[in-house]
Order: C-alpha cells, then structure tokens, then sequence
C-alpha cells in the first residue's frame, strides 16, 4: 500500500474559471495546506485533459502535493501523476492497477461495505466514501450515511476520505469516524480567497481527525 496523505482532499473543477484563474486557484489552494489534489475534468478530451494536468502539476510537485488524475489512467501515466482515482463506473481498480504499476497511488469510490472490500482486495490505497452531504458537482446525489462511512472504516485497513457537500460548517460530522480526511470541492473552488479557505479546513480537519 502507498501511504497517501488524506488529511485535505482537493478535488478540482474548472468550469468556474478560465485557465489562468483555475491555476491560480490550484497554487493558492496547495499554499493553504491541501495534502493531495485530484485533477476532475469530465468533459475534456484527452489531449486538453493532458495539457491542463501538465500545468497542475508544475504547480502541485513543488509544493509536495501529490496530483491525482480522476478515471484517466492514460492521462496519468502521460503526466506522471502520482496516481489515479476510479469510481464505480470508471476502469475497476484491479486494472488500474495492473496498469499504473505497483508504486502508483489508486483510489477508489466506494459508498457501501462490499464495494470498499472488493476494491481493497483489488489493490486501491485509499478510498473516497460519500456522498455525505448533497453536491452541487453530481446531479441526482445518492447520499452515504455517516453511520456507513464508520462501518468501512472498520471493514479496511486503508485510509478513507469523507466526500460530498462537505465545508467549514459541516466538516464536523467527520469527528470520530475513523476517517483520515475529507475531501472538498466547492469549500475552496468557489471560496473567495481558496488559500485561507483551504487554511482553516485544515485547521479545522486537523482538530477534529487525530
């Protein structure tokens, strides 16, 4: 397993920006603390979903944050990225693995018992558990229950990130659950200044995930 440091999970969306901002959002975002940002680009074509994974990671590499590629495991390799994060429609982990090798990080989304197992067993070094709250990101949100992210956190040996809807006036349902992060996209995408958003949910996860 790649130990992979969960703690403030920034997972991107460009489509509020033009390209200049979104890349200033990123640095700022990495400056306030983010422990690990996946690069989210549904709509771009492979090509264009390089181009702008290669201007995120001159950002993320110097500031120690490891870049995480959503579902394209091609555009991962082509990048360098550190790793890869695949959900229940996306390749399923065991080739995800097989296909960014054995020192890459694979993440998955898993939102019941039986899909966290099955991709621990297939070889995932964290998992994304939600939603939580509703998201504004994914129409027709299926809610996970705090209750069910503590029960897959007991089910895995391996860290477990709260995702969905979360922010600084929610993040405390995370207290207690035994996950190792939460993972956040509006709470610092959207946030007037992104490097003081992602500065006190840092403050905030650290207080509450001991």
């Amino acid at each position: 397993m790649n130990p992979v440091d969960l703690k403030l999970y920034l997972v991107t969306d460009s489509g509020y920006y033009d390209e200049k901002r979104f890349l200033d959002m990123v640095e700022k975002a990495c400056r306030g603390g983010v422990t690990l940002l996946q690069l989210r680009e549904k709509n771009r074509g492979g090509r264009e979903y390089l181009r702008l994974a290669q201007a995120v990671k001159e950002i993320t590499d110097p500031a120690g944050v490891p870049l995480i590629i959503d579902d394209r495991v091609d555009v991962a390799l082509a990048c360098g990225a550190a790793g890869i994060h695949v959900g229940q429609t996306d390749l399923p982990v065991w080739a995800a693995r097989q296909l960014m090798g054995p020192d890459k990080i694979v993440g998955a989304t898993a939102k019941t018992v039986p899909q966290a197992l099955e991709a621990y067993e297939q070889g995932a070094d964290y998992l994304g558990v939600g939603a939580l709250f509703p998201t504004e990101t994914k129409v027709n949100t299926v809610l996970t229950s705090i209750d069910t992210l503590k029960d897959i956190v007991k089910a895995v040996p391996i860290g477990v990130v709260g995702i969905g809807g979360l922010d600084e006036s929610n993040v405390d349902i995370l207290t207690g659950s035994g996950a190792q992060g939460g993972a956040v996209v509006r709470a610092i995408v959207k946030a007037q200044d992104p490097e003081q958003a992602a500065h006190r949910l840092r403050e905030k996860l650290d207080a509450i995930l001991k």
